[in-house]
């Protein structure tokens, strides 16, 4: 039979969702668990991959198993041999033909920002201070990359993938509070925000090359038809001379802010 699996995870501890030699991975601890309570090996399939230090909520795998299985029971022991870092959220039964990765109709990221020195916030946030972030000028530049354009120029040099052509549903920049002042009853004002951004597909690093180059032009190091351009058709730059297109963009954000914070079917 055919499981879907729901859990949540750090991404501090891992190299990744995918199953990488001689370093450990969500993928290869959840399978290395089930076999465990299986007696039998498991491999498990996940909705996509999330590079080192990325963390993810509401993750979404499936597995097939001999026979039927007590979920109940195999979700409470695979949350009491898993590390910390793990959490199992639902284990159900799935269509046979249910696959994680490719039934997935909408992936959606969102980066952490803050821009005062916050310990409560900082494992899972990005600390920014540079003075003078233009927010609203980075959320209009955001609105150039919603339809389906070509994400090339925000890949890590050397991916696999077949396209890079992805559909974007949504992309801004949010303030928010964080819990522990709502507590005390502040209000975050300026100094906490996220970005959110969901699509079909992403790829490799995109979103966190996406937020570093949104960051320029917060800065005012990069304008917003400047970062429009990034996704006009691929391989030329606005003189019409053939260019790396991963060198267009900026600087990739620091991962312990990014959470693959929902996967739609």
């Amino acid at each position: 039979m055919r499981y879907l699996i729901k859990l949540s995870y750090n991404g501090a501890d891992f190299c990744g969702w995918q199953v990488q030699p001689d370093a450990p991975s969500v993928q290869q601890a959840l399978e290395n668990a089930l076999s465990t309570l299986l007696h039998a090996s498991v491999a498990v399939t996940g909705a996509g991959r999330t590079d080192t230090g990325v963390n993810a909520i509401g993750y979404v795998a499936h597995f097939d198993a001999a026979g039927e299985l007590d979920t109940h029971q195999l979700r409470y022991k695979l949350n009491a041999i898993l590390p910390r870092s793990v959490v199992i959220h639902e284990i159900a039964p799935a269509a046979p033909e249910f696959h994680a990765r490719f039934d997935a109709t909408r992936r959606e990221y969102t980066y952490f920002l803050h821009r005062v020195k916050d310990p409560f916030v900082d494992a899972f946030s990005y600390l920014y201070t540079f003075p003078g972030v233009d927010f609203e000028a980075m959320d209009r530049a955001a609105q150039a990359l919603l339809g389906q354009h070509d994400f090339r120029c925000f890949e890590k040099t050397g991916a696999d993938s077949k396209t890079s052509l992805c559909t974007v549903f949504e992309a801004g920049w949010h303030r928010y509070t964080p819990t522990h002042l709502a507590l005390t009853g502040r209000q975050g004002g300026d100094d906490y925000w996220y970005f959110r951004i969901a699509a079909d597909r992403f790829l490799r690093n995109m979103v966190r090359a996406v937020v570093g180059t949104l960051l320029e032009v917060g800065r005012g190091k990069r304008s917003v038809e400047d970062f429009a351009a990034l996704v006009l058709p691929p391989d030329y730059d606005l003189s019409g001379e053939k260019v790396s297109r991963r060198s267009l963009a900026g600087e990739s954000a620091p991962a312990e802010a990014l959470f693959l914070s929902e996967v739609d079917y």
